[in-house]
């Protein structure tokens, strides 16, 4: 059974029938976690994405689910109450398995959870690499019902025997595109379903992501064949609310002059902004040279300790620092509200020949402002021929328009973020 709602398109499981649920109250969920739902979250009714996707998670026979969505559409909170509202609180055993790309990520995730379920009395724990590289031998057995991490550490946690998968009734994937490429965690992504297979055949998979592209999806299916799935046709992933711009500059060195003199002036006065580069030289050669000339602005790539990264995002979260020099180990599902602007000061470029633009990775990155349906804007650095080539396939791509800004026109900058609603 297919049907199409709003902008997903719907295919359940041998044609299981599902209801979209328009209130929390028909999911059958405790009072416990209602509470938490309206008075921590400040939640009214399920968004679209929840409304599909939380009938197909809760509703026995606990198919396996593939759900797309867009950026800041509520995922997040889909797999969260899912998880929340499978595990029997009495039972002190893990039951629940969330596995994400970045630590930072995972610990989003964690204070969502804690949020929600305040009121519930069910614990979890945070499977990341610890200050000081504590080893798994160290700790001893999980016996937090909710665990939600990093792949490499959940992977050394079950291996070690520390972490028992006898009683897991769900699995969950955030990010999961990236979670079974083969360039990202695949070969962790799939040994531990085994491990739980084998440890527990009945248990639910839930694989979350704003974007699937088509090699990507026919591994999850293949991994998951009698899965529900919902998908967003790519043309509609591109979201209104984040207006594009090309900006083409003279030189490499011109970037730097249109972000101190056209973007910060602006970004002061709209909120918090994300500058994305490509290496991590880049970010810190960038992040150097802003700071010689005065520029309060913090950078988090890949080399910083856990502690440097836990710090630069801690004060990023709290206001303490509007403007954050990122690699793209931010660009996933990293949640600011206060984010109204993203420039990439670098296009994304796959890593593999022929070079071509990083789709996915462009939607993810812009999709970091314009949170839950707020307005944003997104910035796009061109040099070369090279990348007004890639900037032209990203808009096709997309089937979206993406106009110039003059880099060297203040009134044309201040024109498209009051065209952005942004000014």
């Amino acid at each position: 059974m297919m049907i199409n709602y709003y902008f997903f398109t719907q295919i359940a499981a041998e044609d299981t029938p599902y209801t979209s649920a328009q209130t929390f109250e028909e999911l059958n969920i405790s009072e416990n976690l209602l509470r938490g739902i309206y008075s921590e979250m400040k939640f009214e009714r399920p968004s679209k994405i929840q409304g599909i996707t939380l009938p197909m998670i809760l509703s026995p026979p606990y198919h396996h689910l593939i759900a797309q969505a867009h950026n800041g559409s509520g995922k997040t909170t889909c797999f969260v109450l899912g998880m929340l509202s499978r595990v029997d609180p009495n039972l002190k055993a893990p039951q629940a398995i969330c596995i994400c790309p970045t630590r930072e990520l995972a610990i989003q995730n964690e204070e969502v959870l804690l949020k929600m379920g305040k009121y519930t009395g069910i614990t979890s724990t945070c499977a990341i690499s610890e200050f000081g590289k504590q080893t798994s031998s160290r700790r001893g057995p999980v016996v937090d019902q909710i665990i939600i991490g990093t792949p490499g550490t959940i992977k050394r946690w079950i291996t070690s025997k520390i972490l028992n998968l006898r009683h897991i009734k769900i699995l969950v994937f955030d990010e999961a595109d990236h979670m079974l490429a083969q360039d990202g965690f695949q070969d962790d992504s799939t040994r531990i379903i085994r491990y739980i297979v084998k440890d527990n055949g009945g248990c639910q998979v839930l694989f979350f992501s704003a974007t699937f592209d088509d090699t990507v999806k026919n591994f999850t299916v293949k991994i998951a064949p009698k899965a529900n799935q919902v998908f967003v046709k790519k043309e509609e992933l591109s979201l209104d609310v984040i207006k594009q711009y090309r900006v083409k500059c003279p030189r490499e060195a011109d970037k730097v002059a249109v972000l101190k003199d056209r973007i910060f002036p602006a970004a002061e006065k709209l909120g918090q902004s994300i500058i994305f580069v490509r290496t991590r030289a880049s970010a810190s050669n960038l992040h150097r040279r802003l700071d010689e000339d005065g520029y309060k602005c913090t950078s988090i790539q890949g080399g910083l300790s856990n502690e440097e990264r836990d710090r630069v995002i801690r004060e990023f979260r709290c206001g303490q620092t509007r403007i954050l020099i990122a690699t793209d180990v931010l660009a996933r599902g990293f949640d600011q509200a206060q984010v109204t602007l993203v420039v990439n000061y670098d296009l994304p470029i796959k890593n593999s020949f022929p070079n071509d633009p990083d789709y996915e990775l462009y939607l993810h990155r812009i999709g970091r402002s314009g949170r839950f349906g707020r307005k944003g804007a997104a910035f796009n650095f061109l040099v070369t021929g090279t990348d007004e080539d890639n900037m032209n396939k990203i808009s096709s791509y997309f089937n979206r328009e993406i106009p110039e800004v003059p880099w060297d026109d203040d009134d044309a900058f201040e024109k498209v973020l009051k065209e952005a609603g942004l000014a």
